[in-house]
């Protein structure tokens, strides 16, 4: 357990922590990073009255696993930002080992908050971490301005959830449909099937069990789960767990996607698609949708991911751990998601360069933005940096990493034709966009030198437009 006086007397014993982080060169320039400590899920993320409020797990004086709050920045354009006090604390029997994830939800100018309230009976003989001795309590929450909150609120605990259910039951999202809200929560069941629990309300306070989403042997857990609709398409995102590689895909210890649903809900029925991969890269996890007040979808993911076989030792050594990805715009179109970093990140950009790709000029910075129109379908070799790569051979785009991957090699897809990219570079970070968002690679990268020359290594046809970007101002 910690309260919010606990976090503000140890708060103050960490400043030399808190002094070391920011003497990392691997600090980001243009992303979302825990002040110190560590980060993982966005959280309850939403705009209101102009403010956009992003959350996300946050273990503020250890840059390992540890007790959860939720961390809290604000902005009003996506490029200034304020860094917030924690906004939800571990702090009451019912999530005292840890605030996990949850979400916002806006109505009649209120904002709900629901999460999961982590407990963990240690002192009892049947405690094993999967399907005794352990509570997953939905707690919900109000809150007129995002910064204040009502009294916290159990509205499900064990006993609501099947029984066939293990205690990993988490992670709850809300989903409005025909007047009623839909709250969808990852679950793992005892004979180790991954599903999404449904729940149906027509007050945002009472909620009955509905239905589960399920695909049979698809996976033993299904985490962070989104419901949400895009032109008319009703979709599910997750991560599954325990899906074994197959080919190129599933090359992640966990991965992420999502399913299209086609649901019936009067009759209650549904059916889901095959699972599509939304990102390829090797730090991806955890993603968390919002509309906007412009009607966006706009989505976050954690730039990391758990139990991997690589690392982030370079950051770890300055006493802090993960971001969160760049602000991606969701669309839908030709029968997939695409993705779309946000028109407001145009406001970093610095000057425009423009050349061609056996020619290609930048300034002396790996903080940069860089757009690339090929004129032929062929195979080519893009180096981006010393020892990261880009390759298109055979309808196979692959990226590796050596040294600088800190254990990240090769991640591959099979794709037709590579007709577009757009490659965002920041201190220790790559997200590259294929055929306009088509396709996506995430991932951590730890270059020795911070100085680096893009360059083809292959001759092809093509415009280059490069932008150097500014950083984010985050104040405190």
């Amino acid at each position: 357990m910690m309260t919010k006086e606990d976090y503000q007397k140890e708060y103050g014993t960490h400043q030399k922590m808190r002094d070391h982080v920011r003497q990392d060169q691997y600090r980001l320039q243009y992303h979302l990073m825990p002040p110190a400590g560590y980060l993982n899920d966005p959280n309850g993320l939403c705009q209101k009255d102009g403010i956009y409020h992003i959350y996300f797990q946050y273990t503020p004086f250890d840059c390992g696993w540890g007790t959860k709050l939720w961390g809290h920045y604000t902005t009003k354009d996506m490029i200034h930002f304020q860094e917030e006090e924690p906004f939800l604390y571990p702090d009451t029997k019912m999530d005292k080992d840890g605030v996990y994830s949850g979400s916002a939800f806006v109505k009649d100018n209120l904002i709900h908050y629901f999460y999961t309230g982590n407990v963990k009976l240690y002192d009892r003989n049947d405690y094993d971490y999967i399907n005794e001795g352990r509570e997953q309590n939905t707690i919900h929450m109000t809150s007129q301005d995002g910064y204040h909150i009502s009294q916290k609120e159990l509205i499900l605990t064990n006993d609501d959830y099947p029984q066939d259910m293990s205690k990993h039951v988490r992670d709850p999202k809300i989903f409005e449909k025909d007047g009623y809200y839909y709250m969808a929560i990852g679950g793992r069941t005892r004979d180790n099937q991954g599903c999404v629990l449904l729940y149906k309300s027509d007050d945002l306070q009472h909620f009955k069990y509905y239905n589960r989403l399920i695909l049979p042997n698809f996976g033993y857990m299904w985490e962070c789960p989104d419901l949400f609709e895009l032109d008319g398409q009703l979709f599910l995102m997750t991560c599954p767990q325990g899906l074994v590689q197959q080919g190129y895909n599933y090359a992640n210890v966990y991965q992420m996607g999502y399913f299209k649903v086609n649901y019936d809900f009067q009759q209650n029925t549904y059916t889901l698609s095959e699972f599509h991969e939304l990102d390829r890269g090797f730090d991806i996890y955890a993603p968390q949708s919002f509309l906007d007040e412009k009607g966006r979808r706009i989505q976050y993911a954690w730039m990391g991911i758990p139990d991997a076989d690589y690392d982030n030792q370079p950051t770890i050594d300055y006493d802090w751990q993960h971001a969160l990805t760049m602000p991606k715009v969701l669309t839908y179109h030709d029968g997939q998601i695409y993705q779309q970093p946000m028109e407001e990140m145009k406001a970093l950009r610095e000057k425009t360069i423009v050349s061609h790709c056996h020619q290609i000029k930048q300034e002396d910075t790996i903080c940069f933005e860089m757009n690339i129109e090929l004129e032929e379908n062929k195979d080519f070799h893009l180096k981006i940096r010393d020892d990261a790569h880009l390759t298109y051979q055979n309808h196979i785009l692959t990226l590796s990493l050596g040294q600088s991957g800190h254990g990240r090699a090769t991640r591959s897809i099979e794709i037709n034709e590579v007709y577009q990219m757009t490659i965002f570079s920041d201190t220790s970070s790559l997200e590259i966009f294929i055929n306009d968002g088509q396709t996506v690679f995430t991932t951590r990268v730890y270059s020795e030198s911070l100085h680096q020359t893009v360059e083809f290594l292959t001759s092809i046809k093509g415009k280059v437009t490069y932008y150097p970007l500014k950083p984010y101002v985050i104040t405190k």
